[in-house]
């Protein structure tokens, strides 16, 4: 088959005088008009700019406000702290997608970029199971709490989360890089997910196609049943709670953090719970958005600020700041 000179570039020579793909292009939304991406491009800044300005403040008030410095914050501002890397993996190249046109990424990169969201999301689920257990000592062993969560177990409880997550992960660059991409070289996604980089693989990838179909469902269907059973737990419990004022704010806070998960969980299992013969790559396309872009955004609008303390502590901070920049003469 005739090759242009462009797409010769972008072809190195394997073994035996073989075209090894040396760079990917990932077409993002290439289907909309020019003007539909740029204001796609405007909208999505937007969004990550709120996103990590949200985030960074969530971090700044626990550390810096003592009176969130409890077991619940530190675990909310290590989520924060994910989100910010979590949606930078694959928002920031999406941008220069429709924003440039650069479309083209390495192959180092496109494996990186795809351990890197991969792990993350692990540590995420992780991290909602943890946090779900934490809700439920508080709310249904409250005189137990401090006892059972110490500083000490939460910040062991934070760093396995990482640790386990990017070391099982590990698994992925291994099999990534012994795949031999040949042609064609475009991933019909707007970053580098594992069915549409499957799929261009020249060599079999059914092997690591099906160890993370095992490694990902066990990790969604794992953590969701614990995530339920915790707040199944929570509802029993707030149920048989005498105050009429503490069961309605209970209720209005657990129903926040199921919507939350709702998206996550529901997005995710849409995502990679199904077979490689079941996964639409334009649903993917839409889908991913919720994931990478929508759930980081909502995170501290859900988790954080409709919470009191936090607007306390948020406007404190803000007083203090105002007295720093403009001291009264």
């Amino acid at each position: 088959m005739h090759r242009s000179q462009k797409d010769v570039l972008k072809l190195g020579m394997g073994p035996g005088n073989e075209s090894v793909v040396a760079e990917f292009i990932l077409e993002g939304f290439s289907g909309l008009d020019q003007r539909l991406q740029l204001f796609l491009s405007l909208l999505l800044l937007l969004i990550y700019l709120t996103t990590v300005m949200g985030n960074t403040t969530i971090i700044f008030l626990v550390c810096v406000d003592h009176h969130l410095q409890t077991p619940m914050y530190f675990f909310i501002s290590n989520l924060a702290f994910l989100e910010i890397w979590f949606t930078s993996s694959t928002t920031i190249k999406l941008l220069m997608i429709l924003s440039s046109g650069r479309r083209t990424i390495s192959l180092s990169s496109c494996f990186a970029q795809s351990y890197f969201y991969f792990s993350l999301g692990v540590t995420e689920f992780v991290l909602l199971v943890v946090m779900s257990f934490d809700r439920y000592v508080a709310i249904c062993q409250p005189l137990h709490y401090a006892a059972i969560m110490k500083r000490q177990l939460c910040t062991r409880l934070v760093v396995a989360a990482w640790v386990i997550s990017f070391t099982l992960l590990s698994y992925r660059l291994v099999f990534l890089s012994k795949l031999t991409f040949c042609g064609p070289n475009k991933i019909h996604h707007f970053f580098c997910d594992n069915s549409p980089l499957f799929k261009l693989s020249c060599s079999d990838a059914s092997l690591v196609w099906k160890l993370d179909s095992v490694f990902l469902l066990f990790v969604l269907l794992g953590s969701l049943c614990l995530v339920l059973v915790s707040y199944m737990c929570i509802f029993h419990c707030i149920l048989h709670m005498p105050s009429a004022s503490g069961r309605k704010k209970a209720f209005a806070t657990c129903s926040s953090h199921l919507i939350a998960l709702a998206i996550v969980y529901g997005s995710c299992i849409v995502l990679y719970a199904q077979t490689s013969e079941d996964v639409s790559l334009e649903t993917n396309r839409i889908v991913a958005l919720l994931n990478t872009v929508l759930y980081p955004f909502l995170n501290p609008f859900i988790y954080s600020f409709r919470n009191k303390t936090v607007t306390l502590a948020l406007k404190e901070a803000t007083g203090r700041a105002k007295v720093w920049l403009f001291p009264q003469s």
